[in-house]
């Protein structure tokens, strides 16, 4: 007998066991409906919390997620110019957990559908309403996603809802519980704004011409600080010009010529040196390297001819060759070097 016993409260145990035993999952609350206890138990204590619970075979235990929730929900909205358009929003939020059995018995299960997608859509078509189609689409975005975010936050603050009219229960008095304290909305993201195409291709030429007139812009500022910077560098020059001018003298000017004719009398270039008919008493050297003297000249190529001072002395190369050998006493010959070695 006591076996069968037994075999029967073990049949009755695992029939009974899916309508008493309930799991709670990570992150999940229970909400107690006593069938014959007067509904819903809005007392947070007794919420079930995560684990295994047992519970009435009557009685129903409804599980919420306390968790980051994420929502994305397409809207239809207007701009200010008239625009249509269509914006898609990711909203993020969490439940609180000591409303969670009022916002079960005011709107049940369903709050995300009821409640949330409604409110923010309503919410974006008023900020969207407020923009051009070319800010929503290019440089407002996080401006009106703040806005959505905030406006959502006030009304779910100002609006009250009223609950537990029944006062047959104390667990369900009368109470009045604001939205906001429900629910913690974190964040409404714009994912994608779609306009008309022609629309998009507008504000895309417009947007090009924008930065086209802004490199002009640059091209014009760089342009007037080069020319800064010429008149600068010109400036520079002058001033350099003028120094150096006051330092260089006839004296210095003859001393450096001095020192170039006698770099230039050392080479072995060909050349007929002057004295004493320049300009300022410097030395004038004449010099043919590729032509040979002419046979008719009295002194090897490469030597130096000495003119007395205010003569120039006639080479072959200035006077023609048939003319040479009528003037035989106006050419200076060795002789007349070694005669006058001071000149």
């Amino acid at each position: 007998m006591l076996v069968i016993y037994l075999l029967v409260a073990t049949l009755v145990g695992v029939i009974l066991a899916p309508f008493v035993l309930v799991t709670v999952p990570t992150g999940h609350v229970g909400v107690l409906w006593k069938r014959f206890g007067g509904g819903t138990v809005l007392d947070p204590r007794y919420l079930k919390n995560e684990g295994m619970r047992i519970t009435l075979p009557w009685n129903i235990v409804f599980l919420y997620d306390l968790r980051l929730q994420s929502v994305t929900e397409t809207y239809n909205a207007i701009s200010k110019d008239g625009i249509n358009m269509s914006a898609t929003i990711n909203i993020r939020f969490r439940l609180k957990r000591d409303s969670v059995p009022q916002l079960h018995q005011l709107i049940g299960p369903n709050y995300v559908k009821d409640l949330i997608a409604p409110e923010i859509g309503n919410r974006m078509r008023e900020v969207i309403a407020e923009y051009t189609a070319e800010d929503v689409y290019s440089t407002k975005r996080a401006e009106i996603q703040d806005k959505i975010r905030q406006r959502a936050e006030s009304m779910l603050g100002e609006k009250m809802v009223q609950g537990g009219e029944s006062e047959e229960e104390e667990g369900n008095a009368p109470y009045r519980i604001p939205l906001y304290a429900m629910l913690n909305l974190i964040n409404t993201l714009i994912l994608g704004i779609e306009l008309p195409t022609a629309v998009v291709n507008a504000i895309n030429r417009k947007i090009e011409q924008y930065y086209i007139a802004e490199e002009y812009r640059f091209r014009v500022a760089r342009e007037i600080r080069e020319s800064e910077r010429k008149k600068i560098e010109a400036e520079g020059i002058s001033e350099f010009q003028r120094i150096v001018s006051e330092g260089i003298s006839d004296s210095y000017l003859t001393w450096r010529g001095i020192e170039a004719t006698l770099e230039l009398a050392q080479s072995k270039n060909t050349k007929i040196v002057v004295v004493g008919t320049g300009r300022d008493g410097l030395p004038i050297i004449l010099g043919n390297a590729n032509r040979s003297p002419s046979p008719q000249s009295t002194s090897p190529a490469g030597n130096e001819e000495i003119a007395p001072e205010g003569k120039k002395a006639a080479t072959s190369e200035q006077t023609p060759a048939n003319t040479l050998s009528k003037l035989p006493e106006k050419t200076l010959s060795t002789q007349t070097l070694e005669e006058h070695p001071n000149n």
